[in-house]
């Protein structure tokens, strides 16, 4: 690999690991997925934190990567089968507090997706928060994740105990 190569890389990845902010609200860590190439629907998953003194609810979100975004979660209806559903009234995030959205819970469904969401693609997600208003944010596609898996769990870590 050239230098050239290696800087631009290495720019890239570290570019990845600036979360998004707005009016107090962090976004990391943030990635979406897709079961197959063919698939119809995809999801995006994140950490949000909200750094404010005030409460705040995760409304909507949207994409041109989808015709239709929806917040979703997965609901136990008993005997081992969880039902997906949307979310009615948003995503509370209090002040000062994390909420993560991962897979087999809360998360943000991408339905009728516009093309695949191929590996190492990016897409680009407007989240809608009720106080902070939208918050823009570029998300890698990275179908090889897996649950609970994160792309800069230390660095995300580090954040949070430098963070008051």
């Amino acid at each position: 690999m050239s230098h050239r190569n290696l800087i631009a890389t290495t720019l890239s990845a570290c570019l990845l690991a600036i979360p998004a902010f707005a009016d107090g609200i962090m976004v990391m860590d943030p990635y979406a997925r897709a079961a197959n190439p063919s698939a119809k629907a995809g999801a995006a998953f994140m950490m949000l934190k909200n750094d404010t003194t005030t409460d705040d609810t995760l409304v909507a979100a949207r994409t041109d990567a989808a015709k239709r975004v929806e917040l979703h979660t997965h609901i136990d209806k008993g005997d081992g089968v969880m039902q997906m559903t949307e979310i009615e009234g948003g995503i509370p995030l209090a002040a000062g507090a994390e909420h993560r959205l991962m897979r087999g819970g809360d998360h943000v469904m991408l339905m009728g997706l516009n093309g695949p969401l191929e590996q190492d693609a990016e897409i680009d997600v407007i989240l809608v928060f009720e106080n902070a208003g939208d918050v823009a944010v570029t998300i890698p596609v990275d179908n090889k994740r897996k649950p609970g898996m994160a792309a800069h769990s230390n660095w995300v870590d580090g954040l949070s105990k430098l963070r008051p």
